[in-house]
């Protein structure tokens, strides 16, 4: 397939996938442009819907966007393309996040597209897991898949899940403390469900999961303190199996990478057979982000604390239309 024969339909379904994408507070800060003689796909940052009071540096926003540009990569491989990336192409633009060539002339990355089935299955899944322990090989598996994308994901022992869970509380306790992060919260964050509401992002109260009985995994409440009649108490696994998936620096190029790290691990968890949630609340404070690293680990930034396990599906969040996202030049 050449790039005059990639038509605009088939770019259209590129894209619905990479839309399929996890984003904080499912903001989906996300804009895509296509350059059909050239065969080209730019992504760009939407700051429009950027999180200035969770996330004001963006390294959140960069990894969500990572994620969808990881989902592009797996959907374009399973169409039998071999798409050709460069990240951040344009120094003076830094909205520009990545150029695609899709048509590139290797062949079609085999693993990325055995990945394709998992990008509509995925969801976050909010609910308490079996207190099982995740096996070595399952373990080394996602290590893998992370690695492929220039990252690392370490499984901390029990003292250190320890630690997370109570940075996770600090971070809770400074978010009730500031009014106008729990204003942001809630703006994306929905008391009724989407599909009532007819909302096209954000989350909807059906994605919240029950309160915790007591805090035992690293879970955001997304209600932040707001009535949510019919809501529900549960006990959750009291071991849970957490991973951090972090790099070796911390800039926009370091953001993309982990983004397209942590999909690719989700994408593998959900191909086999395994749910998950991600946080990056303890993340979100620079004062006590560093905390949550482990101190005898070559891993110097976190960047996503991930939840994995056998448990319930997570319902699927809204997603825009693909005419929102989409620029065709």
């Amino acid at each position: 397939m050449t790039a005059q024969t990639l038509d605009v339909n088939t770019v259209t379904g590129l894209v619905a996938d990479a839309a399929a994408a996890p984003s904080l507070h499912n903001a989906q800060p996300w804009a895509f442009r296509y350059l059909p003689d050239a065969g080209v796909l730019r992504l760009y940052a939407d700051l429009e819907r950027a999180l200035p009071r969770t996330d004001p540096d963006n390294r959140g926003l960069h990894v969500g966007c990572g994620a969808a540009l990881l989902n592009l990569r797996v959907a374009a491989a399973a169409a039998g393309l071999a798409p050709v990336v460069r990240l951040l192409p344009d120094p003076e633009c830094p909205e520009f996040l990545a150029e695609v060539r899709l048509c590139g002339t290797g062949p079609p990355d085999a693993a990325l597209a055995r990945l394709g089935p998992a990008i509509r299955r995925r969801h976050s899944s909010r609910f308490p897991f079996r207190e099982e322990t995740l096996p070595a090989t399952v373990r080394e598996t996602l290590r893998e898949e992370a690695l492929a994308e220039g990252a690392e994901l370490l499984f901390p022992g029990v003292w250190h899940v320890q630690s997370i869970l109570q940075l996770v509380r600090d971070a809770e306790g400074r978010e009730a403390l500031a009014p106008d992060v729990r204003e942001e919260t809630a703006r994306w964050a929905h008391t009724g469900s989407t599909g009532d509401a007819g909302a096209a992002d954000g989350l909807g109260a059906e994605a919240f999961g029950p309160r915790q009985g007591r805090l035992s995994v690293p879970v955001r409440d997304f209600a932040v303190g707001r009535p949510l009649p019919g809501r529900g108490w549960a006990l959750f696994e009291q071991e849970p199996n957490i991973a951090l998936l972090g790099t070796a620096h911390d800039g926009p190029g370091d953001w993309l990478s982990a983004g397209q790290a942590l999909e690719r691990v989700l994408l593998r968890a959900t191909t086999d057979g395994l749910v998950a949630s991600v946080t990056s609340q303890p993340l979100e404070w620079p004062e006590i982000r560093w905390a949550v690293r482990d101190p005898l680990s070559a891993m110097a930034h976190v960047q996503m604390v991930i939840r994995l396990g056998h448990g319930p599906d997570g319902p699927a969040s809204p997603r825009r239309p693909v005419a929102e996202l989409l620029d065709v030049l």
